[in-house]
């Protein structure tokens, strides 16, 4: 049994890996700024699995108060940190010519800078043997297809592929390994959003299903790598 962090968990892919999770024993503290999803999420562990141990936090990993919100509520139930997973995200699709300082302050946030702070703030909790997993893109990933209206998004991801490369040799004395996993699409709010035409061939829940067992098991053949988990692109 793990103790797991998985952020972005109201919905979409965060939701789903942090369902799988629980539905096979591992203690899950979920978080998310929406405390519905949260709500949801944890209602659906427990009609698959009674015995799901599956805690909540609304949280905004960027504006959040880590030392007073986050870091208590982890001690107070798990202690420590086995598994982080950072999968909290935003993605604006927007001509480059258009896009605001406003929408790249929003990805850039969301999608790099809160990571550094979980990462930041959690460290002193996890164990050796601790994993860390990053959620890419296919769209930051060196030598993959681009597409017009993602270019900050996919810059934002890249900048995160970066991190997972540098970090894993920072974190190596502390034994702490740290993967990142460049995603294709899969079908999502988010997605329906950005792509509204686009309909994915991958759900939710397999790219989650997918998360989660790379989360408990990736480590044992990876360090600091960037891995693309696509069928299609985007």
């Amino acid at each position: 049994m793990a103790n797991i962090i998985v952020t972005g968990a109201s919905n979409g892919i965060g939701f789903e890996t942090a369902l799988a999770l629980a539905e096979v024993g591992n203690r899950i503290v979920a978080v998310a700024r929406s405390q519905d999803g949260l709500n949801k999420l944890q209602k659906a562990a427990i009609r698959r699995n009674p015995e799901s141990i599956i805690h909540t936090l609304s949280f905004d990993i960027v504006y959040g108060d880590y030392e007073n919100d986050l870091l208590p509520l982890l001690i107070e139930k798990i202690g420590q940190v086995d598994i982080l997973i950072n999968n909290a995200g935003t993605l604006i699709n927007k001509p480059f010519a258009e896009t605001t300082k406003d929408d790249c302050t929003t990805m850039l946030e969301s999608n790099f800078l809160g990571h550094i702070q979980m990462i930041q703030h959690l460290l002193p909790l996890m164990p050796s043997g601790s994993h860390i997993v990053n959620i890419g893109s296919m769209g930051g990933y060196q030598g993959s297809v681009k597409f017009p209206g993602l270019a900050v998004y996919s810059a934002s991801k890249a900048a995160l592929h970066a991190l997972t490369e540098c970090l894993a040799l920072e974190l190596a004395e502390l034994a702490i390994k740290i993967n990142c996993l460049a995603l294709g699409s899969a079908q999502t709010e988010m997605l329906a959003k950005a792509f509204p035409q686009y309909e994915s061939p991958v759900t939710a829940k397999e790219m989650g299903d997918y998360i989660a067992n790379f989360a408990l098991t990736g480590h044992r053949f990876f360090n600091g790598k960037v891995l693309p988990v696509a069928v299609t692109t985007p």
